[in-house]
């Protein structure tokens, strides 16, 4: 056998490798009838974290990256101007507290003198029926003790003021500690720091972002289908993900959202026959349980396939059976 024969051997042998190998691929990446792929990005829910109330930072807790849970400290802002706040009002308590004993003080002694003015008419009052006194003393008793009577409600009224007063500081005192409450900025749920916006010492005004949080318990892909896809579709049913970046695993999910309208294809999206000019948006949320176990994989951004089943009784191909990193770990061990 000569040189230019073996090179033509060669050559048809690596061409029909080629097409093995091609055709061993189409046939691979051959979805069954009721199953329909969709190309999308992967999504978090992201959440500001902001200041409720203007105020310089004194303390940020956190760096890009860091995993927090609900409640966790993200930040904490100058409490100097705001503890004096409530100083103040925790002395105008303190005083409309001391008016009140005060006030019922001066009540009780009004009363003893009402009810001495009310002996000191009555004596008179007979008295006046010997003709012993005069009308004018009666007259003059009588509005000794309507006066002494008048001292007793202004007194009443007294305490109701100083008691409303005090009311009023302690509304005060309640606002002030919510305002503390707001300043130290937490998070309101588990999740990832994406990105850290200010250093301590920065002065924010009311609604200043402090710090961006991807809320890893809310994850889904968005796919782009046609409305003969759609139309079969309802929200629960179940769905597969599988990420570009991670190719061997296969994430459960499910149909979360539909939307009511059809919009024009986004550029980046190509459906699995061909591109439609109208679609509809639909979300493939991963189960909770399934993101908390695998937070480190979760990316905003990260591209990928969807896939739903258009038909109820279609069964999930092979390859697409769920496969999470840890699950297939373990098997391996």
């Amino acid at each position: 056998m000569n040189k230019k024969s073996l090179g033509w051997i060669l050559v048809v042998t690596a061409f029909s490798a080629a097409a093995v190998a091609w055709w061993y691929q189409g046939q691979r990446d051959r979805l069954p009838p009721g199953v329909l792929k969709s190309n999308g990005r992967l999504e978090v829910e992201r959440i500001e974290i902001s200041a409720k109330y203007p105020g310089r930072i004194t303390e940020i807790a956190v760096h890009e990256g860091d995993e927090v849970k609900a409640g966790d400290l993200i930040a904490q802002q100058d409490l100097t101007e705001i503890l004096a706040q409530r100083m103040a009002a925790e002395a105008a308590r303190q005083r409309a507290t001391q008016a009140i004993a005060r006030a019922q003080a001066e009540t009780d002694a009004r009363k003893v003198q009402a009810r001495l003015a009310q002996l000191e008419l009555d004596h008179t009052a007979h008295l006046r029926q010997d003709n012993l006194v005069s009308s004018a003393e009666v007259e003059r008793r009588q509005a000794q003790r309507d006066g002494e009577h008048a001292g007793v409600r202004a007194a009443t009224a007294a305490i109701g003021e100083a008691t409303a007063a005090r009311s009023e500081a302690e509304a005060q005192i309640q606002r002030i500690n919510a305002v503390i409450a707001d300043m130290s900025l937490r998070t309101p749920v588990s999740g990832r720091i994406e990105y850290r916006v200010v250093e301590p010492g920065s002065l924010l005004p009311s609604g200043g972002r402090v710090a961006t949080l991807l809320n890893t318990s809310d994850v889904h892909m968005t796919v782009f289908l046609p409305t003969s896809v759609v139309g079969r579709l309802k929200v629960g049913d179940d769905a597969r993900i599988v990420l570009d970046a991670l190719p061997n695993y296969t994430f459960p999910a499910q149909i979360s959202f539909v939307a009511a309208e059809a919009q024009f294809t986004p550029k980046y999206v190509e459906t699995s026959v061909e591109r439609d000019k109208l679609v509809y948006r639909v979300k493939l949320k991963i189960p909770k349980e399934v993101t908390h176990q695998f937070t480190p994989y979760v990316k905003a951004g990260l591209t990928g396939n969807g896939y739903v089943r258009t038909e109820p009784t279609a069964t999930w191909p092979q390859r697409l059976t769920i496969k999470l990193p840890e699950l297939e770990k373990a098997t391996a061990q």
